[in-house]
């Protein structure tokens, strides 16, 4: 069973470690304002899909850490850095990783050795 507060309490630092707002936070995994304002409160439980929207937007965020507080977050590379700014540079290659996973491809194009060149619109 998951303990309602643990689980909160984890939340909210995976909301303040990527520097969101609960309302930005719900708009990015796709749930309404009031359900994250619901579980922070402890009002509600997180539902499978809600714990799986997490997954899929943050695939950094441990599934039995969140919901059981076992396992490490934020991941393991920042703690084992020496760099001081070692965080906020994961957090940057996360964020640069997503925006371009959510970038659409307009054009391919592929040049020869030759000199040539071939042009794709998906």
């Amino acid at each position: 069973m998951i303990n309602s507060s643990g689980f909160a309490t984890r939340l909210q630092k995976v909301i303040d470690f990527y520097d969101e707002t609960a309302s930005g936070f719900a708009e990015k995994i796709g749930v309404q304002r009031s359900s994250i304002s619901h579980i922070l409160s402890g009002r509600n439980k997180p539902s499978l899909d809600f714990v799986m929207k997490i997954l899929h937007t943050y695939p950094e965020v441990e599934l039995y850490w969140l919901l059981n507080g076992k396992g490490n977050f934020p991941p393991d590379q920042i703690k084992t850095t020496g760099n001081p700014n070692s965080e906020s540079t994961l957090k940057d290659e996360i964020k640069s990783k997503k925006e371009i996973a959510d970038s659409a491809i307009e054009k391919i194009v592929i040049f020869y050795k030759d000199g040539t060149f071939k042009s794709y619109n998906p």
